[in-house]
């Protein structure tokens, strides 16, 4: 691993990797207590975020080393100063690139120019450290085994839906997609998933009908609304209003597990009832973005 930008580029024994590493860091933490000591890593956030800034900076200092965190209020990346420039400065003063931005482009291109590692912490095609995060908790949910797991993602076909079905093909699992008509994941990325699946001995289902998700392990949701989006609540609710996670739905489809990346808009993508059961394993996701981080960059830092 040069760099982490997409799940894509992965290989099974990699993701098993950053799995196994992650579930270690978070069970054995005093273990990893310098891994970064003297290694400094730039944030740069063009969007907002909670779990990924906080994760990324506690988890960094929590391996001593240094987050430097840059926001857009002088400018946004690319435009006060282009993003060559940006990569090449940063790379004379950090040891790694964290980068939260609004397009996929922006990293290939920060990955072209700097001399240090880049990070993919969301973008708008993938949000690679987390699914690293989401197998992470499934693999501890299911006991340490990932071994013929599935999951079925239900709502608007995004990055955190692309990012799972790529690991998920490469891992060899069964990753289901349903979304409402209009609202399917990337035709090019779920081809791309389909041919790693058939490699790998997984399996990609791309559907309209929640009922194709039956038998699965786990219910994945994401919001509704992502970050930018034009379109109304009172719009998207008449669309999506079939494809809300219920304790029925759960029972319905036989899913041990409820995931959801947050923010949770209760009540709408899922009722309160199956958030707070003893079936959701969303905290132990939110808390897995600290510990995948931490496994990514170790792995990228040596």
């Amino acid at each position: 691993m040069e760099n982490f930008l997409s799940t894509k580029d992965l290989s099974k024994e990699q993701i098993l990797d950053l799995v196994k590493l992650a579930a270690d860091h978070k069970q054995n933490p005093g273990k990893y207590s310098q891994a970064l000591a003297g290694k400094s890593v730039a944030t740069i956030y063009e969007k907002p975020s909670l779990r990924t800034r906080v994760s990324f900076d506690v988890g960094i200092a929590k391996m001593g080393g240094h987050s430097v965190y840059l926001d857009q209020q002088n400018g946004a990346l690319g435009k006060r100063e282009s993003v060559k420039d940006f990569a090449l400065n940063l790379s004379c003063w950090v040891d790694c690139i964290v980068a939260r931005v609004f397009s996929h482009n922006t990293l290939t291109e920060l990955a072209e120019f700097a001399s240090v590692p880049v990070v993919n912490s969301l973008c708008d095609l993938y949000h690679p450290c987390q699914a690293i995060a989401d197998y992470q908790a499934l693999y501890e949910a299911r006991g340490n085994s990932l071994e013929g797991a599935s999951l079925a993602y239900i709502g608007d076909g995004n990055n955190v839906t692309h990012s799972l079905m790529l690991a998920g093909a490469i891992l060899g699992l069964k990753v289901v997609s349903v979304t409402p008509v209009g609202y399917s994941p990337d035709a090019q990325i779920v081809q791309l998933a389909q041919q790693l699946a058939a490699k790998n001995g997984g399996e990609i289902i791309i559907s309209n009908d929640v009922a194709a998700a039956k038998g699965v392990d786990a219910i994945y949701n994401d919001t509704w609304i992502s970050m930018g989006d034009s379109k109304s609540i009172d719009d998207i609710k008449q669309i999506f209003a079939p494809y809300q996670t219920t304790g029925k739905l759960m029972s319905d489809l036989g899913a041990k597990f409820f995931m959801h990346c947050q923010p949770v808009y209760r009540g709408i993508e899922v009722t309160d009832e199956v958030v707070d059961s003893e079936q959701s394993i969303l905290m132990a996701q939110a808390e897995n973005r600290m510990h995948a981080q931490n496994a990514v960059l170790m792995t990228l830092l040596k």
